[in-house]
């Protein structure tokens, strides 16, 4: 079995990848970076450092590299079994034309065989979306001949992957949790799902997509948000800080309730899924920085996004969010100038005040009740007085 892979970063090398070259699938990296393509295509494998009680480092094999730009792209996309991605979500517009590219040539030289394409994001429904976009460089007369045989599977993707400098200076040496989690739909698949260990298909994607959402993503912007605005520089440490571990476990227990009442899920077993993400945040082996993780936080602030959207939970299902509520404060003050969306954000609170800028950014009424707390938080932070 063959697969393409788009994005030849940490996170591609040191999850999806990794789990693909494990199945003893023959993998491609697809890249702009000719450095590490250059690297991958001389040596064909890679170290990964696995960290945590029990670290260990293990090679991947059976890799090659091509530059996503070139033509050999197209000529890929003609042959292979399965596409995946881990390039962010705003990338993936720009590959498409590409993809849709090589899926012509499939069509031309008449390969039947099953394609699966995958978006490894963090975004819901991921692939969904990076369908659209290829489809809409597809000619007409394809969208038929696509839709039998190619499949675009959305999916859930989960682990911490910091950026992290090798101490032997290779440039293809990367560090990831133990943890991982690649949950994918099995109603989206065209043929005979592969059997990759590590790749779980569900019947019910969204339910994962929320957990994750609602809980590894809420919590770790919070952590970020909030150690952020008290001057600590890692996940790890602000996470050891009682005060800010109280809010953000306060936060994934509210998100959490909506879940459960969304879902059905056992109260006892997401607790303890809870619990397990604390941990990871904890992790002494992993190095990641608060202004990394709290990137972008017009984004994270979006309404489908890891702060909004499990805020709007709470009032579908009339549960209390006074933990989320401080989050969104918290990510409303990140002030970072290296971070073009936190520059953009302070200017628009600015302009228009915090009250419009974040209702603006979240989709929310200005009358809704929780903005004038979020105001009351967000000023007492401005004011440095919240402890």
């Amino acid at each position: 079995m063959q697969a393409l892979h788009f994005g030849a970063g940490n996170i591609g090398r040191g999850f999806i990848g990794k789990l693909l070259s494990d199945a003893g699938i023959q993998v491609t990296f697809a890249d702009v970076n000719q450095q590490i393509i250059d690297a991958i295509a001389t040596r064909h494998q890679y170290p990964v450092n696995v960290v945590g009680e029990q670290s260990t480092t293990e090679i991947v094999k059976n890799v090659d590299g091509i530059n996503s730009t070139s033509n050999e792209v197209i000529d890929y996309i003609a042959k292979v079994d399965l596409v995946t991605t881990a390039v962010g979500p705003q990338v993936l517009a720009r590959i498409a034309p590409s993809i849709a590219q090589g899926i012509v040539e499939r069509h031309k030289q008449g390969n039947t065989k099953p394609l699966n394409i995958i978006a490894c994001e963090n975004m819901v429904r991921g692939t969904s979306q990076f369908k659209q976009e290829i489809f809409n460089a597809l000619p007409q007369q394809l969208h038929h001949w696509v839709n039998n045989h190619i499949g675009f599977v959305d999916s859930a993707v989960d682990r911490i992957v910091p950026p992290a400098t090798s101490k032997t200076g290779d440039i293809l040496e990367v560090t990831v949790e133990t943890f991982s989690e690649w949950i994918v739909d099995e109603t989206q698949f065209v043929g005979i799902i592969p059997t990759i260990k590590g790749m779980q298909p569900v019947d019910n994607l969204m339910a994962f997509v929320e957990r994750k959402l609602f809980t590894l993503n809420t919590g770790h912007a919070i952590t970020a948000y909030l150690g952020f605005y008290h001057g600590i520089g890692t996940i790890r440490d602000a996470i050891l800080n009682e005060k800010i571990r109280l809010i953000v476990r306060g936060a994934m227990e509210e998100s959490g309730l909506v879940l459960i009442k969304r879902y059905n899920f056992d109260e006892q077993k997401h607790m303890a899924y809870i619990e397990k993400i604390l941990n990871r945040f904890e992790n002494p082996y992993l190095h990641d920085d608060t202004s990394r993780v709290g990137r972008q936080p017009m984004r994270k602030l979006g309404a489908g996004d890891r702060l909004i959207k499990p805020l709007l939970g709470t009032f579908e299902y009339q549960v209390k969010n006074t933990n989320l509520l401080i989050g969104i404060a918290a990510a409303l003050n990140y002030r970072n100038s290296d971070d073009e969306q936190a520059v953009e954000l302070a200017k628009l609170i600015t302009e228009k005040g915090v009250k419009h800028a974040f209702c603006q950014i979240a989709g929310i009424d200005v009358n809704n009740s929780i903005v004038k707390q979020i105001e009351e938080i967000y000023t007492t932070m401005q004011n440095r007085q919240f402890t």
